[in-house]
């Protein structure tokens, strides 16, 4: 059955579908079974391919483990966490861990260590050339055009490192556990010791490259301070020079000094303020009492002085005394010399004070301006003194830790030797071989089923053709055509016999009410057997007591010879032109049991000679004389003769060979047949192959040509 045609049910709830997806895949699951010797074979072939890889060629491989455990908690004897701090213990940091132990540099370290570059295993330029390679097909194919072989490239030891460590890296996995500290090392190698060794190594390796890590970046540390202490110690002591220089040259009164200097600056200014109005008002008074003496107002004069002597005076003056009145004039003489006197000492007096703020405002700027100056000093070296033994005391704690590093990491479990091997497995690669062989079984199955252009059931033909197959007549086992009707005839009870029975009746019965008489055999091609087949019907049909004619329409060819010793005799081509009469050339054969026209050459074309009036009439006096004739026509495909005789005969049986017509010449001779009026009253499914049945998975639907009948 063509597989192709398999379906898949659009819906669930559509029955139709669903009913024809079940049949297509138990046609499926039929075919398979069909093809089940050749599914068995590949299977077993592959088995064996596997067991030989797994047993004989395959290497076997080792593979052990060890565990590294990262120290994420460390106790440091002293605190230098900013020199070189430890591990986190994140995830960042565990991927960063695999990454490192997976790592070039690292690997590089261990294939030195190991001298793993002579080692053929992980360097394969030492490995010893196969039998068959590429490059000595090259050479080879160089040789031939005349050209001289390709010599093996010289590498570089930095290449052999690096094509060792690629090698390296494909036998090593490094893995971490999840929600853990802990690194999985697995090496693999074909030595179960030298896998230990290297798993083992690569841990020592990775902790002892965390250490000389460690160990140098505290080295490279002390280095670093020892130089920037020594700097710092040479600007601490510059800036202390500093200080002191500085103060050997300023006469610094110091802070309180200078806060007392700016309080009796603020008194002088408050004493000017002070001075500056008794003057105004000094000089205004003595304008006032100018300005009145000139005006001599001696009266208001008086008031203004408010002086008792002067006011006497005033008074006795009024009293005509001569010597009062100069008195008075000398008095008020001198007390306007006196006023005068006080605004020019007050004047005097604001011009000194001012010459004191001015020099006291200078002195205090000067010593404001030193003393900033001190105070930055001051700190500058107060900062470098810090500076300083702040290194100090980290150089001193970087001194001490490089003799007490520890590593971040601990080989929490040794690799141990591997008692077997962890490759082949031989139990997996069977396993997978069986499973392999049986899906390349079952696609080759599948895909010869899918391929398959021949018919080897009727159901087949009928799907194709639309007619229906009366007979299916297995392989005659007789060694020529000539034995083919003694063989008939001396096994009754054959498979063969009772096949030409099962056709004979099936062609009797396709018209009950009006039974054929003339019965034409034909086929696609030439070969099918329908020669064969029209010889046993006429032989089964005069065995019914039948008066029987075979007539050999194949005049082209002209085959009865080769069954029959009938040759230079007239036949046909005489009768229908006319020099015989039938009676004269029908041939009775004692074997065949009936009357036997053989066909004759002719030059006239065979089917302008079917195609006459003359054998129209002959086919009517055929009806007349006997009971059924046979005709053995031409192929339909090969010469048109068929189709022509066809529009004029009872039945038409159409014979297909077993396993060999293709669909496409079945399909274009019935084509053809159908094309000129010439309706197929059945097929014949001929020369099947018993064990070509059963090779092929049919042999239950072949079963009555099988052990019930003799053969």
């Amino acid at each position: 059955m063509n597989t192709a045609r398999m379906t898949l049910p659009v819906s669930p709830l559509d029955s139709q579908n669903s009913q024809e997806s079940e049949i297509d895949l138990m046609q499926l699951f039929r075919t398979l079974w069909r093809g089940k010797i050749w599914v068995i074979l590949t299977t077993i072939i592959a088995i064996l391919i596997g067991g030989y890889y797994a047993y004989s060629i395959a290497t076997p491989l080792y593979t052990t483990r060890a565990v590294v455990m990262l120290e994420n908690r460390q106790e440091q004897v002293v605190d230098i966490q900013s020199v070189m701090t430890g591990l986190s213990g994140d995830q960042a940091t565990i991927n960063t861990e695999v990454e490192v132990l997976r790592s070039r540099g690292l690997l590089e370290k261990l294939v030195l260590k190991l001298n793993l570059t002579n080692d053929p295993e992980f360097n394969t330029d030492l490995q010893p050339e196969p039998f068959i390679s590429i490059t000595k097909i090259i050479n080879f194919a160089r040789e031939l055009t005349g050209l001289p072989p390709k010599g093996k490239a010289q590498l570089s030891e930095r290449d052999i490192l690096d094509a060792t460590i690629d090698e390296l890296l494909k036998k090593l996995m490094v893995s971490s556990i999840r929600q853990s500290y802990v690194f999985n090392i697995f090496a693999t190698s074909e030595d179960p010791e030298k896998a230990a060794l290297i798993a083992n190594t690569l841990g020592e390796l990775y902790i002892r490259d965390q250490l000389e890590v460690k160990f140098d970046a505290t080295a490279q540390a002390t280095e670093w301070l020892t130089e920037r202490v020594t700097q710092l110690q040479a600007e601490l002591e510059d800036a202390e020079a500093a200080v002191k220089d500085f103060v050997s040259k300023t006469d610094l009164v110091g802070p309180k000094s200078l806060d007392a200097l700016n309080r009796q600056l603020k008194d002088l200014r408050e004493r000017l303020l002070k001075t500056k109005a008794a003057q105004i008002l000094a000089s205004e008074q003595a304008k006032r009492l100018h300005g009145l003496a000139e005006a001599q107002k001696y009266s208001e004069v008086v008031e203004q002085a408010n002086d008792p002597t002067l006011r006497r005076l005033f008074l006795a003056q009024d009293n005509s005394d001569t010597n009062n009145s100069k008195a008075f004039t000398a008095r008020l003489a001198s007390i306007l010399q006196n006023v005068d006197q006080k605004n020019t000492q007050m004047i005097d007096q604001i011009d000194a004070l001012r010459q004191s703020i001015d020099t006291l405002q200078t002195q205090i700027e000067s010593q404001s301006k030193d003393l900033v100056t001190l105070q930055q000093l001051q700190r500058e070296a107060e900062a470098s003194r810090l500076i300083y033994e702040y290194f100090l005391s980290r150089m001193k704690e970087t001194s001490v830790q490089q003799g007490i590093q520890q590593a971040d990491s601990r080989v929490l479990s040794y690799a141990v030797v591997p008692l077997r091997p962890a490759s082949p497995r031989k139990a997996i690669i069977l396993f997978l071989s069986a499973i392999m062989g049986m899906i390349f079984g079952s696609g080759m199955v599948l895909l010869k089923e899918y391929a398959q252009n021949t018919f080897r059931t009727p159901e087949d033909l009928e799907h194709l053709s639309g007619a229906t197959v009366m007979g299916q007549i297995p392989v005659i086992p007789a060694r020529n055509r000539k034995k083919v009707l003694k063989y008939l005839t001396d096994k009754p009870t054959s498979a063969a016999a009772e096949a030409i029975r099962n056709l004979r009746t099936s062609i009797l019965l396709s018209n009950v009410d009006n039974p054929p008489k003339i019965i034409m055999s034909t086929s696609s091609i030439p070969g099918e057997g329908k020669t064969t087949q029209s010889l046993a019907l006429a032989q089964n049909l005069s065995g019914l007591g039948k008066k029987v004619l075979l007539v050999e329409g194949d005049i082209r060819r002209r085959t009865f010879s080769e069954y029959f010793d009938i040759k230079g005799k007239q036949g046909l081509l005489a009768v229908l032109s006319g020099e015989a009469k039938l009676e004269d050339v029908a041939v009775y054969n004692e074997d065949l049991k009936a009357d036997i026209l053989i066909g004759e050459k002719s030059a006239i074309n065979a089917a302008d000679v079917f195609s006459s009036d003359k054998f129209h009439a002959f086919l009517g006096d055929l009806r007349k004389k006997y009971d059924y004739v046979i005709i053995d026509t031409p192929p339909v495909l090969a010469v048109p003769d068929a189709r022509v005789i066809g529009q004029s005969v009872d039945a038409i049986l159409y014979t297909v060979k077993w396993d060999s017509t293709t669909r496409r010449q079945v399909s274009e001779g019935l084509k053809s047949l159908r094309s000129v009026g010439a309706a197929v009253t059945g097929l014949v499914l001929a020369q099947i192959n018993k064990r070509g049945m059963k090779r092929y998975g049919y042999g239950d639907s072949y079963g009555a040509y099988g052990d019930y009948y003799d053969n």
